[in-house]
């Protein structure tokens, strides 16, 4: 297996780069958007890495951190989940955006992703709620994503479900009002929904 692999940025699409390692092309599979994180063209770049082998083709899929490496293993372990599939999902949500939606039972958010179908998402839920390392977030966070009658944050709980209505998912719709919290406080359902919208446009 190859952990991981260093070397000079080649090629990068949103897909997959191409990374020379020792004047040998290495084709590796990634989520997209994570080209816009790396290092220009020519410059040393290093992914973590997963090598997946079938009949029919030899694979890598790289990541730029063991945290991404760690859940993609993870994912892959979920029955109708293949590398593939794992990719597509964490090319719609980062890794913590994941544990979210494990975290909420949000197999919307987890839909969302091409070729995840409800059922696929929820097989996610059940299958990874222990074993994702939800652990890692803070015991306040997952009670505030599970419970939207939370009575100290009615507001809060009020544009959650407003951008509910919207099509957004409850996780995208908890991340958006958290990001907005960040810049002040608000005191009417209106301000904070106008922020947290931003969060989709900006």
């Amino acid at each position: 297996m190859i952990g991981f692999l260093r070397g000079k940025l080649a090629k990068a699409a949103p897909s997959e780069v191409v990374l020379d390692v020792g004047g040998v092309g290495y084709l590796i599979n990634i989520p997209i958007g994570l080209s816009d994180k790396l290092h220009s063209i020519g410059e040393e770049e290093k992914l973590y890495t997963y090598m997946s082998v079938s009949e029919n083709a030899v694979s890598l899929f790289g990541f730029l951190s063991e945290d991404d490496l760690s859940v993609f293993k993870q994912l892959i372990t979920v029955s109708g989940i293949g590398p593939k599939g794992a990719q597509s999902i964490l090319s719609v949500l980062s890794t913590d955006d994941l544990r979210f939606a494990v975290a909420a039972e949000d197999a919307k958010a987890i839909s969302k992703a091409p070729g995840v179908g409800l059922k696929t998402a929820q097989r996610v839920i059940l299958e990874l709620k222990d074993k994702l390392g939800t652990v890692n977030l803070a015991k306040e966070t997952q009670e505030e994503i599970k419970d939207s009658g939370r009575a100290d944050s009615p507001i809060r709980n009020e544009v959650i479900e407003a951008l509910s209505s919207l099509g957004y998912s409850t996780t995208e719709g908890y991340r958006a009002v958290k990001e907005a919290e960040k810049k002040g406080e608000y005191k009417d359902v209106s301000s904070l929904l106008k922020e947290a919208l931003r969060y989709f446009t900006d």
